[in-house]
């Protein structure tokens, strides 16, 4: 195995980085459709629902 020279891997890891913040994110999206989503089944506030369902779709796409 070839040895990685120090910008390769400095690379590699602002990539990991990238990839575990990315993945943050997306987490936090989906947990705060989830409780708006609830909310609006709660309320029966049908065209929030529909409106964040999409928006659930499209997260999980």
């Amino acid at each position: 195995m070839e040895k990685m020279d120090v910008s390769g891997y400095a690379a590699m890891l602002g990539l990991f980085a990238e990839m575990v913040l990315d993945e943050a994110i997306r987490k936090q999206k989906e947990q705060t459709l989830y409780r708006e989503i609830d909310s609006a089944l709660a309320r029966g506030d049908e065209k929030s629902f529909i409106v964040l369902t999409e928006q659930w779709k499209e997260l999980h796409s």
